[in-house]
């Protein structure tokens, strides 16, 4: 059995010819989609450059995908509408909708430049530094940590420190030579040098 002609500019247009389609056995899906085309792309385009805020490249993405789709369903394609537009805008409405929430769903990309020239503001560069700081002297023993916060951080003296720690003077002199090579250490091994 041949297929008839592609429809007239007539007024049943695209739904007469779809009609006149359905006994045949095996509809050629690809010209219904064709005259889906034909028909309905600018209509189609004008309403997802909307949808789209006037991406054009999106649009035109989105009008292409919806067509794959009505290709996939011109067995479900209702031949008694007076027009298919409302099924094909919804489908490129949800399209639309799927691909902003993917796109908000990750992270926004950044330009191709290196990182080298990106500015950073000083006070994140101060905050990266205390937590990579404060991560090398989380890694000293807690006899280390504790000579270096009474002596450094504390701003107390030596003989300061060891009164307020209970220990004796060459004690405290001692732990303070080796926390600060610990913390050297600590540090190189961050990347940072001292």
């Amino acid at each position: 059995m041949a297929l008839p002609p592609p429809p007239p500019p007539a007024a049943d247009g695209l739904r007469g010819w779809i009609r006149r389609l359905r006994p045949v056995v095996d509809v050629d899906r690809e010209i219904v989609v064709a005259e889906l085309y034909r028909q309905y792309q600018r209509p189609l385009l004008g309403f997802v450059l909307r949808l789209t805020a006037g991406d054009r490249q999106w649009a035109e993405d989105v009008v292409q995908e919806t067509m794959i789709r009505a290709w996939r369903s011109v067995d479900r394609l209702d031949s008694e509408a007076s027009s298919l537009m409302p099924w094909l805008a919804t489908v490129a409405r949800r399209i639309v909708i799927d691909d902003r929430r993917r796109k908000d769903a990750r992270p926004r990309e950044t330009d191709d430049g290196p990182l080298e020239h990106l500015q950073i503001p000083d006070d994140v560069e101060g905050l990266l530094r205390t937590v990579v700081v404060s991560e090398a002297l989380n890694a000293l023993t807690p006899a280390h940590r504790e000579i270096l916060n009474e002596t450094v951080l504390r701003d107390r003296t030596v003989n300061e420190a060891a009164q307020r720690l209970g220990i004796p003077v060459g004690t405290a002199k001692s732990r303070v030579y080796y926390a600060l090579r610990a913390l050297r250490v600590a540090l190189e091994e961050r990347g940072v040098t001292p």
